[in-house]
């Protein structure tokens, strides 16, 4: 430590002056960035697929195909950008864990950042996460905590990193801050970029689901920063506060149960969501979302779980409404993640049933739009 001495208008001050740089934790800090940059820049981006529409209705509809990401799904994006955040902000340290609340795919995305800097990594999350997630998170060198109650997973991830000197992510209050929104390949310039050739290269709708609400926020903060006409819709499925506390314009809407579409919809009004940035939010049954989900797999031959499912129903509904004003353009939903994570839910009939979900008439309603071009709201 050393001293130096400052003169002031009340006589000399001593200031201190305090040097805590670490030579090995720099050295430690510098490798891991480069490890986490170094993925990034090996990683080519995520396909564009198009969803087959009748050529006369003038309109295109695209999925993201986020699921061809190193860990499967599109929280890999989100998981880099929250490890370079708490890397640069000095809070994931040599040896220690870090612990995160999740419902699945971004545990499965954080384990293998962790891994790959090695550092520990703690996943607490609901007893009802798909077994396969589970099994992806242990194989990526993760441990797996469970809880009953969803609503504990923030307490009981505090409580964890607190015991044990590591670091608490926190995607849900971290998403929409660790994000670049305004480029840098996020996944909205991306899109664009990857529009640029179509015949409607810019989208008269994304519609991106919300789990933390960081990639709505980062979507709609690119468009308006880029001035695009494009309008951002958010579907929310059952059991989720979202879109109550869009609607009700209320910050401490919630849910007193946890959404059976795993990785989005959420039992409070998170930090990572931001409302003012969107311009349409849809509640979507979650019969609706099991069926769309097997409907995409019967139009593009891909499986995939059931925020996807949730997306394409509110794209196709958005498509219909383009339909009966006789509006041309583009739309472009998100492929969250792969379905053979969620063969014993959305894709079993036996798990449907014991939920008390009936596909039929949603099933029915995708239909007729893809024959007819119109809309026929399920049970009508």
């Amino acid at each position: 430590m050393s001293t130096t001495a400052r003169q002031g208008i009340a006589g000399p001050l001593a200031t201190v002056d305090v040097d805590r740089s670490d030579a090995a934790y720099r050295a430690w800090l510098k490798e891991a960035v480069r490890k986490v940059q170094a993925d990034a820049n090996r990683s080519a981006d995520t396909h564009l697929l198009r969803f087959p529409l009748p050529e006369a209705w003038g309109i295109d509809l695209y999925l993201k195909d986020e699921s061809t990401h190193p860990t499967g799904s599109l929280k890999h994006r989100l998981a880099r950008s929250l490890f370079l955040y708490a890397l640069c902000n000095g809070w994931i340290r040599p040896g220690r864990p870090v612990i995160e609340a999740s419902s699945g795919s971004t545990a499965v995305s954080e384990a293998y950042f962790a891994k790959l800097i090695g550092v520990p990594f703690v996943a607490v999350m609901p007893r009802t996460t798909s077994p396969e997630k589970c099994r992806l998170i242990e194989f990526h060198g993760g441990e797996c905590h469970f809880v009953d109650d969803p609503m504990k997973m923030y307490d009981e991830s505090a409580s964890l990193a607190a015991e044990t000197g590591g670091h608490y992510m926190d995607q849900f209050t971290y998403a929409e801050r660790a994000t670049d929104w305004r480029g840098n390949n996020n996944i909205a310039e991306s899109m664009y970029q990857q529009l640029k050739l179509e015949r409607y290269p810019e989208p008269a709708w994304i519609v991106a689901t919300a789990g933390t609400g960081g990639t709505s926020a980062t979507i709609a903060r690119y468009v308006h920063y880029m001035q695009h006409d494009t309008r951002i819709c958010v579907p929310d499925p059952e059991n989720s506060c979202f879109f109550d506390g869009w609607t009700q314009n209320d910050p401490l809407a919630h849910s007193d149960c946890g959404s059976r579409i795993e990785g989005i919809g959420r039992p409070r009004m998170e930090p990572s969501f931001v409302p003012g940035a969107i311009d349409r939010m849809m509640k979507v049954p979650d019969a609706a979302s099991v069926a769309a989900c097997r409907a995409l797999e019967q139009a593009i031959g891909r499986k995939a779980g059931g925020s996807t499912g949730t997306g394409l129903w509110s794209a196709l509904k958005i498509v219909s409404e383009m339909v009966a004003e006789g509006r041309t353009g583009s739309v472009v939903t998100l492929l969250c993640d792969p379905g053979d994570r969620y063969l014993d839910k959305y894709y079993s009939d036996a798990w449907v049933s014991a939920q008390g979900l009936d596909l039929t008439p949603y099933a029915r309603t995708i239909d007729t739009l893809l024959a007819t071009g119109t809309w026929q709201e399920p049970g009508a």
